[in-house]
């Protein structure tokens, strides 16, 4: 066993290592997407390939509890020198979608693999149907670019070139993939340096055991964690606003159980796999990271002392049927796997708001739209393809202070990039980027700020990608009081003749001289909002991040000529008091009318109908049920199970419940 104060000693050099890997990465990568906004990761790993250190500064923090397990043992054999990688979500489920590539290099130690380091970069580009290969709108997983299953990239230090041209021959900017491998390639050896130098320091076994006790003490963390955490199920529910292109709301639930220092997080009843590229590929992996993101947020918030490795995992168990949404099979798309996760993250933080209400913030706003465009130079006449600017929401209203402006808290390791960098390297003209008024959910503690974000094109045939876009229809959901948040839009001319408002619509043609206009939802609000200091409210309004308007009627607040008025103040707010909801959410109108047909039981029964049918009938068979709902709709509550019984007439290929569901 090794001492604490020699694990405490490992674990700075493993967070070091991953810190000067991540700072290589970053310094020399090609992709504005890498180099500014910062998509990528770093990480050391034991021999088995469970993460044991990662940044704390930069790249994304989803892989604290990535597992590289199933795609090293696709590979066959390793060498000194060599590198490893893949790209593809169904080889060994590491990559999460076609444009992440991973790598990962083996540390030799006379001859033995003592540990690995590795990474990812989302590339600019990966092929397939669209530009930046990621849409809702796909609907298999051929369409979003070309794939490689775990294979070795490096052989004793040198690239295969046969996979290099065949990469760069199917992506749309070759030169940016291949400046982005490289870098990451380096990385990895700045990595190995790092490794070499503490095997020198700590010995070989000293160090392969240490490894293994940062994962325990991590685990004992967790659990200290779940043990503060009252027993019991916790019964949650959430909604992308689309399963796909003009489609019906998605639905992910949990029941998250907590017996002891350990915990279930039951994903049945959430919608089965969808025909667009929603789908979060797992694997049926008990711990798989995506599934546990939102879950080492909050371990991180209840203690930020933590250690973040895979041994956090451990206490958690995961259940994702096999054909939902959370666990698709091939070959389903999943390019957007990001939308749906920040969902989870909302799910999951939702099931521990109602664990540990005094503990958790309202909802964040759940949805960071990554816009890329596709242009020519007129310059140049070259064709241009470029990361422009996550557009971030605000972070949910805290138990002690507001939500964070335009930083969604779990996002917030998105960065943007500054718009003089983006002008020089891209032919389009910012026209405003800042924070919107009155877009974060009302509370005692508010939520932060929407990003409003628009810009001018000047060539024809201009592509615009806006991947993630959600949060237009179903808003963030405040907490104990407060009030939901503003919801997301896309538009192109805002306010002219030709306006064009797009929602939920991720792909879009403009034309020389339009204008994109995109902002993301705010945060929701944290308790009752005619419980904040009028003083609080009046510096939001001289600050602009709420209006007049809006202090007075979501606040109460009445300001005039500068000042609050307390006399109207305190008959405004016996006012509203009267209209304050009492329920431990906020959703907001266009959920509650929603719910209001779709109820639980309403979608526990939908569930174990399309749980009973095969795969592929899955989705079908929803679109057409809602559909049906919808034409049953008249003075009360439709029936699922006679919606059902109409699909079926209508369709008698359907097979009955009770089919098999292979």
């Amino acid at each position: 066993m090794v001492d604490k104060v020699t694990l405490q000693v490992l674990a700075n050099h493993c967070r070091a290592a991953a810190e000067n890997m991540a700072y290589t990465l970053y310094r020399t990568a090609h992709s504005t997407f890498v180099k500014e906004t910062e998509d990528f990761t770093v990480m050391v790993m034991d021999r088995t390939g469970r993460v044991v250190a990662v940044p704390m500064d930069l790249g994304a923090t989803w892989y604290p509890g990535m597992n590289y397990n199933r795609a090293i043992d696709l590979v066959d054999e390793y060498r000194p020198g060599d590198i490893a990688f893949t790209n593809d979500p169904y080889s060994g489920y590491l990559a999460t979608h076609a444009p992440d590539t991973h790598l990962w290099k083996p540390i030799f130690h006379e001859g033995e693999i003592v540990c690995f380091v590795g990474g990812h970069v989302h590339n600019t580009d990966m092929g397939g149907a669209v530009p930046a290969s990621l849409s809702r709108s796909l609907t298999e997983i051929h369409q979003e670019g070309i794939r490689f299953p775990p294979m070795t990239l490096m052989r004793d230090g040198v690239f295969d070139e046969k996979i290099l041209r065949i990469m760069m021959m199917n992506v749309r900017k070759p030169q940016l993939n291949m400046g982005d491998l490289k870098a990451l390639a380096g990385a990895l050896n700045t990595g190995e340096r790092k490794i070499q130098a503490m095997i020198r320091k700590f010995g070989a076994q000293g160090f392969v055991d240490g490894l293994d006790g940062l994962m325990d003490y991590a685990e004992h963390q967790a659990r200290d964690i779940l043990r503060s955490i009252p027993d019991g199920d916790y019964v949650f529910s959430d909604y992308a606003d689309e399963d796909g292109v003009d489609g019906n709301p998605c639905r992910l639930a949990i029941k998250l159980t907590i017996a002891g220092d350990e915990a279930i997080l039951d994903f049945t009843g959430s919608d089965p796999q969808l025909t667009s590229s929603l789908n979060v590929p797992t694997g049926s992996d008990p711990r798989h990271t995506l599934l546990l993101v939102g879950v080492y947020y909050v371990l991180y918030t209840l203690n930020p002392q933590l250690l973040l490795n895979s041994g956090l995992t451990r206490p958690f168990t995961c259940i994702a049927p096999e054909g939902t949404v959370l666990n698709p099979v091939f070959p389903a798309a999943v390019g957007m796997r990001s939308l749906t996760c920040a969902r989870l993250r909302s799910l999951i933080f939702g099931a521990f708001s109602l664990a540990i209400p005094g503990r958790m913030p309202a909802a964040p706003a759940g949805s960071s739209s990554i816009v890329n465009v596709m242009t020519t130079d007129e310059r140049t006449h070259r064709s241009v393809i470029a990361a422009i600017n996550p557009v971030v929401g605000g972070g949910g209203g805290m138990p002690h202070r507001d939500g964070p402006n335009g930083s969604g808290a779990d996002s917030a390791y998105l960065k943007n990039t500054p718009i003089e960098i983006t002008e020089t390297e891209v032919p389009i003209q910012f026209v405003r980027y800042g924070l919107l008024p009155d877009s974060g959910g009302a509370g005692r503690w508010r939520g932060g700020l929407a990003t409003v974000m628009e810009f001018k094109v000047f060539a024809p045939n201009t592509r615009i990608t806006v991947r993630n876009r959600d949060r237009s229809r179903f808003r963030p959901w405040g907490t104990l009081g407060g009030r939901s948040s503003e919801p997301s839009n896309f538009i192109i001319n805002p306010g002219a003749a030709n306006e064009r408002v797009l929602g939920n619509i991720d792909i879009a043609i403009a034309e020389p001289g339009d204008v994109i206009h995109i902002h993301s939802p705010g945060g929701g609000g944290r308790g009752s909002p005619l419980e904040r200091e009028p003083e609080r409210v009046l510096l939001d309004v001289a600050r602009g991040y709420v209006s007049a308007e809006g202090a007075a009627s979501l606040y109460g607040v009445v300001i005039e000529d500068g000042a609050v008025d307390m006399a109207a103040t305190l008959a405004r707010r016996a006012e509203l008091a009267t209209l304050a909801h009492g329920t431990h959410f906020h959703f907001g109108p266009e959920r509650d009318a929603f719910e209001r047909v779709w109820d639980a039981e309403n979608y526990a029964e939908l569930t174990g109908i399309l749980a009973a049918l095969p795969v592929h009938w899955r989705f079908f068979t929803k679109t057409k049920i809602f559909a049906a709902m919808r034409q049953m709709s008249g003075g009360r509550k439709p029936d699922v199970a006679t919606a059902f019984g109409n699909v079926r007439r209508d369709y008698p290929q359907v097979p009955g419940v009770g089919a098999a569901s292979g």
